[in-house]
């Protein structure tokens, strides 16, 4: 069973077969990313895993426990970026890595974690690979099986 997959995962699947766009799509919100467009309740923020970012648009308001720097899973669809609506879609607070992309994540629901301790194994993997993580000890792991 898939949980999630990370944005690079996400990516490479639509890049490959862009009629594949469904995805659970999980790891970082990254940090000073988040932004509430004025008047709207549409939320926009960038998740990362820490190798892709992806822009991630949502349009319900957020529960508190969501927060920048905290995992997140979305579900929802990629969806490509023409040009009448770049400017609508890439605020400025995006990141290089995510304006490269030419696409973005439209969530249809957004699952936020609770304990500050839990880490998905995913995420903790993807973060030891580039030394994010020196010690595993102090954080809660759900395993499957």
């Amino acid at each position: 069973m898939v949980f999630y997959v990370t944005p690079t995962v996400a990516l490479e699947k639509y890049f490959s077969n862009p009629s594949k766009n469904k995805f659970r799509l999980g790891n970082l919100v990254l940090e000073g990313s988040v932004v509430h467009p004025a008047s709207s309740p549409e939320i926009e923020f960038i998740v990362t895993d820490l190798i892709t970012d992806i822009l991630v648009r949502y349009d319900v308001p957020l529960l508190d426990l969501f927060r920048e720097g905290h995992s997140v899973v979305v579900e929802g669809f990629v969806k490509p970026i023409m040009d009448e609506i770049r400017s609508e879609v890439m605020p400025k607070n995006v990141s290089e890595k995510a304006k490269s992309k030419d696409c973005y994540f439209v969530a249809t629901r957004v699952l936020v974690k609770h304990d500050e301790k839990y880490m998905p194994m995913e995420v903790v993997a993807s973060r030891r690979l580039i030394g994010k993580i020196q010690s595993l000890d102090r954080y809660v792991f759900f395993l499957s099986g």
